[in-house]
């Protein structure tokens, strides 16, 4: 056993030495030239083309999550905005209330305000809105029946305390069926 190791110790000793004496590995001296800083682009690309985020909020729970998502995007806001704006006796859903009234007409298409200027410029449509009764608003539907998305890629976003986003973007996808649906996310509170 002490021959192994005295063995073992003189090669590592004598493979120590010829490392050591080695001239390959002598130290160059190494230059260093500063990298020039490039410039920042004032139109980042995010490869997905312009980046359109239409949300509607009654709450502002929704347009926090829209906020977010413009800021993370690079994208343009637009808060999608019902000719007769909702108070908060419309939203009472323990009452025969406006939001239950228009939820439970599946014709039922609240007016809006407007539209968003160059919607054809835009290739994605980040979509957000509350869920009511498990489902989309119809201010929504009359969002998407009100101009042409086709060809777009749109990606639906809820908010929801409790419910998820469910069939509401199925029901969606129906009403504009010729654009590019993406899965999509429910955030809940401050998320």
């Amino acid at each position: 056993m002490k021959f192994w190791i005295i063995t073992l110790t003189l090669l590592m000793a004598i493979s120590f030495s010829m490392c050591a004496c080695s001239h390959e590995y002598e130290e160059q001296e190494i230059k260093e030239e500063p990298t020039p800083t490039p410039e920042p682009d004032p139109n980042p690309s995010t490869g997905y083309g312009k980046i359109l985020v239409a949300y509607f909020s009654c709450t502002n729970t929704t347009k926090e999550v829209a906020e977010e998502i413009a800021d993370i995007t690079s994208g343009n806001l637009f808060r999608i905005e019902p000719r007769e704006a909702y108070t908060s006796a419309d939203l009472d859903y323990n009452n025969d209330c406006r939001a239950n009234r228009e939820q439970n007409n599946p014709s039922s298409r609240p007016e809006i305000k407007g539209m968003p200027k160059n919607l054809e410029e835009y290739e994605v449509v980040f979509l957000g809105y509350p869920i009511w009764w498990g489902k989309a608003p119809r201010v929504i539907f009359t969002f998407l029946e009100s101009s042409d998305f086709k060809g777009k890629t749109i990606i639906p976003f809820c908010t929801s305390h409790s419910s998820g986003i469910g069939s509401s973007y199925i029901e969606l996808h129906y009403v504009a069926k010729y654009e590019v649906w993406k899965s999509g996310k429910r955030f809940g509170l401050r998320s």
